[in-house]
């Protein structure tokens, strides 16, 4: 995936968490893309396990359940400055 895929998804969970979406055609405008597009990273982000709804009434995609989608690189809490000693398996 593009670093442009990870950062969408990752403002789309917060809006989606924060239930501040609007409506798909704001909600793509507010992103800057289509609404094939919207559609596209919301079902990207369903394959990933998101248990996403839309509120018609409320006018808002929300998550059925509490969580989050995170991409990001975590370091490890190991001490890694005593270089490597294990061996890699394939």
């Amino acid at each position: 995936m593009q670093i442009e895929l990870f950062l969408r998804l990752e403002a789309l969970d917060f809006l989606i968490r924060t239930k501040s979406t609007g409506t798909p055609k704001s909600l793509a405008r507010r992103l800057a893309i289509s609404e094939r597009t919207l559609y596209d990273s919301l079902d990207a982000m369903r394959d990933l396990g998101a248990p996403i709804c839309y509120c018609r009434s409320k006018r808002t995609y929300y998550y059925s359940q509490q969580g989050s989608i995170g991409i990001r690189f975590r370091k490890s809490q190991q001490d890694l400055s005593g270089g490597f000693s294990g061996e890699m398996s394939a």
